[in-house]
């Protein structure tokens, strides 16, 4: 008769492998591998945290800046579907003047990308036309300035020297071709966007100097006598040996000097033609920051360039809207920026406009130039490190661009499509998603034999 009690099993060798937990069935049937049984190490833990938490912050900061450019594209679209003219015949376009220049610091290319990146997008949804005034060193934007003003003022005033040698400009030449066909000049309020407070200096300096200085250029400076040479220096030598480099690099002209100094302003003449308002404008912000030290920032600001897409888009859309308001006068404060600045003086707004930007321009620019500096000499007059300098006559005539509270409330019902901002991967899986979606609920097609014959 077998015992019907079981012989206890054999005790584990000591030796022995542990036993392998059992695996989830679900996983197994799915065809995945086994969760593992503990969390990644502390390093790759930080590691892995620290890539998610930075990679989740540019992708946000991309979409909503493409957000915020995409709403103020859609505020100003539609100046883009209303015709150009009226029944008199054609006429041109409302034209807006772009101001840049080269940062201090930094190149010229800085400047366009940023325009590039912020201006352009709303501009070109707009359908306005628009020039460009580019200064690759300083002073060259308030020289333009201050000769568009003047050429203004020689119009009105019927100054202009008649000279049959002369030779007509490319605009000169568009400009009569336009009349010869009837093409009339727009007639309306246009409007001037400066980009950066170093652009906005210079705008303000030609400004003044087209409207309160003289028409006739100023004396040139007697040349200095030129010293002897030693021997042995190149001056001596004949133009055949120097170089051919030097003789095929091109000179850039010399820039026109100041017909007026800020100390003339209360003395000055204001002249007759000067209308009551002039063209409105925009200072738009430019944030440039240099050097190795400054790096949380430039960070903070490369993580919140949303923001700034928002705040300059708003103020380009009030250039196209063709929406402003008037500057207003502020109460004279003790505390100055600048040094030299005059305390009793009044206060405008147009010399507050950008004031933090100067807190991130490199030192050179406040340092007194040295004579022996042959670039230094190239530049007539110093902007960017003086203070600026109002006169109230010139100050009541300037608008600034400003949203009307029913543009902003308008702006704000604004809804973008999330198609619109969505990036590569997000889009090819919703196109992915609805051609299967169409697939599945497509009704099926049989074979085309006709209809059935009883």
């Amino acid at each position: 008769m077998a015992d019907p009690t079981p012989a206890p099993p054999p005790p584990p060798a000591a030796n022995a492998a542990p036993k392998a937990p059992p695996r989830n069935q679900a996983l197994r049937m799915l065809g995945l591998p086994a969760l593992p049984r503990k969390l990644p190490s502390r390093n790759w833990m930080i590691f892995w945290t620290v890539s998610s938490a930075i990679t989740a912050g540019i992708i946000y900061d991309k979409r909503e800046k493409k957000r915020a450019i995409a709403k103020w594209c859609h505020a100003v679209e539609h100046l883009s579907k209303e015709p150009i003219g009226d029944n008199l015949g054609l006429a041109q376009p409302r034209k807006l003047t772009i101001f840049l220049s080269s940062p201090p610091g930094d190149n010229l290319r800085v400047a366009q990308d940023h325009y590039t990146e912020y201006v352009k997008p709303i501009l070109a949804a707009s359908g306005l036309d628009w020039e460009f005034v580019q200064g690759r060193r300083e002073g060259d934007v308030r020289a333009y300035m201050a000769e568009r003003v003047r050429r203004i003022r020689r119009g009105e005033e019927g100054s202009e020297e008649s000279d049959p040698e002369k030779v007509p400009t490319k605009d000169e030449i568009v400009d009569e071709f336009r009349k010869s066909r009837g093409i009339r000049e727009y007639d309306g309020v246009r409007g001037d966007i400066v980009i950066g407070r170093h652009t906005w200096k210079e705008y303000l300096r030609g400004l003044h100097e087209g409207w309160l200085g003289s028409l006739a250029a100023p004396r040139e400076p007697e040349p200095l006598p030129v010293a002897a040479a030693p021997e042995g220096s190149t001056e001596d030598k004949p133009a055949e040996e120097k170089p051919a480099e030097e003789e095929k690099k091109p000179q850039r002209p010399p820039q026109p000097r100041p017909h007026n100094t800020t100390a003339d302003y209360p003395t000055s003449f204001l002249p007759a033609s000067t209308p009551n308002e002039f063209a409105p404008s925009a200072p738009i912000r430019e944030p440039h920051l240099l050097g190795f030290l400054s790096t949380p920032i430039r960070l903070y600001r490369f993580f919140n360039r949303h923001k700034l897409a928002d705040e300059i888009g708003r103020q380009v859309a009030a250039a196209c809207l063709c929406t402003y308001r008037e500057y207003q006068q502020l109460a004279a404060t003790s505390d100055s920026a600048s040094p030299t600045a005059d305390s009793d003086a009044p206060q405008y707004e147009q010399q507050k406009e950008l004031q933090w930007e100067e807190k991130d321009w490199i030192k050179t620019v406040w340092k007194e130039d040295d004579p022996k500096d042959a670039a230094a000499a190239e530049i007539p007059e110093k902007v960017r490190a003086k203070p600026i300098v109002m006169d109230p006559r010139i100050a009541e005539r300037m608008r600034r661009f400003e949203l009307s509270p029913e543009e902003q409330e308008r702006a704000s019902r604004i809804v973008v499509p999330e198609e619109e901002i969505e990036g590569w991967i997000k889009g090819n899986l919703r196109q992915l998603y609805r051609w299967g979606a169409k697939k599945a609920f497509e009704k099926k097609k049989g074979p085309n034999v006709g209809d059935d014959v009883a």
